[in-house]
């Protein structure tokens, strides 16, 4: 242990978390509500992943592309909606994306021909994708199906480790933070896409290893503190494992910082969705997970007072 985990640790929090159990409730519903509206109303901004359209990669070889002349030339084709993004950090790497042809492949064929006829020689073609709706269609229902799948086995696993009831808590936690990560790319009309289907995946998974953390603490003090209150034990648990929660959080949140301003345009939609599932995901292990099992009874023997000690003190 390092010498600012030893600060942290020698700092024994004591934090009254769970008191504020009914505003984080009121703000967690306020999420979820406004995440079903947004998605619901608003819809999602696919990406060429599930709308289908064009995809090229191309490499510059006369020098580092000029995207705005690129851009120029693309707008006048009449091909619909145009995007250029430069990657790497050559300078000599663009991605093209151009929205889905009227009629069938012949029509995306016959808009690659014109792509490649409009920006003339000096580019290398490296990689050129036509999605389908059909395709799009199915990529949409097995990311549905993966998500969904996840959540579930997720909360399986967290039942047969604990009880059930720790079950039912970390599956609330991990749909608040799916939902409200789906509700954001809604709501600020972020691209969507197979990487963000990605995204979401890892926040549900560094979500539940938060929560699992917190909830074998709880376990232990279960066994440890045989006449202490559900309230008061829940509390210690959530400040016993602050430190780690605290240093996690810093290192993870360093190093998607820096993918999202090091990793460029392809890595934008990952980065803003694992900073945000940073952030929500802490919230949900300290403010849902946790207070949901004050609604359940956890001791499910008697109490030995006599065997164990008294209140509060560590049963042998």
């Amino acid at each position: 242990m390092n010498f600012y985990s030893r600060w942290i640790a020698n700092k024994k929090p004591n934090y009254d978390f769970i008191r504020l159990r009914f505003i984080a409730f009121g703000i967690t519903a306020v999420l979820i509500i406004g995440s079903v509206a947004s998605m619901a109303i608003k819809g999602f901004n696919f990406g060429i992943d599930f709308a289908g359209g064009l995809v090229i990669e191309v490499k510059t070889t006369d020098g580092p592309a000029d995207l705005a002349k690129m851009r120029g030339v693309l707008n006048g084709l009449g091909l619909g909606d145009v995007a250029l993004q430069e990657f790497g950090n050559t300078h000599h790497d663009v991605m093209i994306r151009v929205q889905k042809q009227e009629g069938d492949s012949h029509a995306e064929m016959a808009a690659l021909n014109r792509i490649k006829q409009a920006l003339g020689a000096g580019y290398d073609y490296r990689r050129v994708d036509v999605v389908g709706p059909k395709v799009g269609g199915e990529l949409k229902r097995d990311g549905a199906l993966a998500v969904a799948l996840a959540v579930m086995a997720i909360a399986a696993y967290v039942w047969f480790r604990f009880e059930w009831q720790f079950g039912v808590g970390a599956l609330v936690a991990t749909f608040h933070d799916v939902i409200t990560t789906f509700g954001l790319f809604s709501l600020f009309g972020l691209e969507f896409n197979l990487t963000t289907v990605a995204a979401i995946l890892t926040i549900a998974g560094y979500s539940i290893n938060d929560t699992v953390v917190e909830y074998d603490r709880v376990r232990e003090n279960l066994r440890k503190y045989k006449s202490m209150s559900l309230y008061d034990l829940l509390n210690l648990s959530v400040n016993e494992t602050l430190a780690r929660t605290i240093l996690t959080v810093a290192t993870v949140f360093l190093s998607v910082v820096s993918l999202l301003s090091l990793g460029g345009e392809v890595l934008r939609g990952f980065s803003i969705a694992m900073l945000w599932g940073l952030v929500i995901g802490t919230y949900s292990s300290i403010y849902v997970a946790m207070p949901v099992l004050i609604y359940f009874n956890l001791r499910s023997g008697k109490e030995k007072p006599a065997e164990d000690g008294a209140v509060g003190e560590a049963a042998p």
